[in-house]
């Protein structure tokens, strides 16, 4: 039966990242699974953050001498054990002395690493001020996510397959893709569904990000960037995109500080540093003072950071799964058409965004 994480603190709950998976989204990884691996029966299903074990329970597809379950938190691993009496569970760190022998598995043994790493962006602004990560990390796994530092674990572990929840920014936002290093290098995405942080219960349900239910398969070429923005994302509400497919703001103009890149005489305005849709949701555009935050903006790139600030103006429109992305533009649109954005010709700007975003426009 599912059990609802209730002994952890909010505190506790943000730094090790414990948001607990709903059985409906661990029916679909089973799923995944099941479509995906052939011989699964052979296969040992391992979580290495199990907390409850709601991915370890009694099931069909994998015999209870073949399920394996670890995690930190001793309090949560006694309850895991209850669920499951005839799973193997450890009690240890998950991110240090990385080894298959842990677990009493040899090289030949396949195994399939399953669960909800903790994520935990320490360079976030979200609730950053109660962000301590107070135990070990193995150096190669070191990150500025937890959720990374896991995914990086698996690759050491040599895990055959990987199928977790992560948050869908630590494909799409290249930098995260970057960090994720020798995982991406040694594994490719197989299978994938995006869904909300809200499916969890005790996160925000007004301030929503994708998740991905991501399959990964280990193999000898791995997946480069060019792989991910081309991959076809499809979501739990029946929808489906590709990043190729769009067109963004940063292609034109910079996005973060550039002090020492413009001349005083030349800047005409300034703009808050932009990370992605959701960020300006949250942040402001134009501002009168200059910072270490802020751009500098000249005459000729003015236009465009308009664009931005009316952009803002249309975020609700935008569905959660696209907020992980830079601004949306149609440059060709843009240039041709300034003086529907200078003038803000609401008409026309609905149209154009509504044109410009297709079936994903939210009324």
């Amino acid at each position: 039966m599912f059990k609802e994480q209730t002994h952890l603190t909010l505190n506790n709950t943000i730094n090790l990242g414990s948001f607990y998976t709903p059985q409906h989204l661990i029916n679909i990884v089973f799923d995944m699974l099941n479509k995906n691996i052939e011989n699964i029966k052979n296969c040992y299903l391992i979580d290495t953050s199990c907390g409850y074990g709601n991915f370890l329970m009694p099931n069909k597809l994998f015999s209870n001498d073949k399920i394996i379950g670890a995690d930190i938190d001793d309090n949560a691993l006694k309850i895991a054990q209850n669920n499951n009496p005839n799973a193997k569970f450890y009690h240890h760190n998950s991110l240090i002395n990385i080894d298959r022998t842990n677990y009493k598995l040899t090289d030949k043994d396949k195994i399939i690493v399953i669960g909800n790493p903790p994520y935990n962006d320490k360079t976030s602004i979200i609730r950053n001020g109660i962000k301590q990560i107070d135990f070990e990390i193995h150096n190669d796994l070191k990150a500025r996510d937890l959720g990374i530092s896991f995914m990086l674990s698996y690759q050491k572990l040599k895990a055959d397959y990987v199928c977790v929840l992560h948050p869908l920014s630590y494909l799409l936002k290249k930098t995260n893709f970057d960090n994720l290093r020798s995982f991406k290098c040694n594994y490719m995405l197989k299978d994938a569904l995006v869904i909300s942080s809200c499916e969890f219960s005790k996160t925000s349900k007004t301030t929503q990000f994708p998740i991905v239910i991501a399959l990964y398969e280990k193999n000898d070429w791995g997946m480069d960037y060019n792989f991910i923005t081309n991959w076809n994302f499809k979501t739990i509400e029946g929808k489906q995109f590709r990043i190729s497919d769009f067109d963004f703001i940063g292609n034109y103009i910079t996005k973060y500080p550039n002090k020492h890149a413009v001349t005083l005489e030349n800047t005409v305005a300034y703009f808050w540093t932009m990370r992605d849709i959701n960020a300006l949701k949250r942040n402001k555009t134009f501002t009168n003072k200059a910072s270490v935050y802020t751009i500098y903006i000249t005459k000729k790139d003015l236009n465009y950071y308009q664009y931005v600030d009316i952009f803002k103006g249309y975020i609700k429109h935008i569905p959660y799964y696209l907020g992980n992305n830079d601004v949306f533009i149609n440059n060709d649109y843009f240039i041709k058409n300034q003086e529907i954005f200078v003038n803000k010709d609401k008409d026309k700007l609905d149209t154009y965004f509504r044109d410009l975003l297709g079936e994903h426009y939210v009324d």
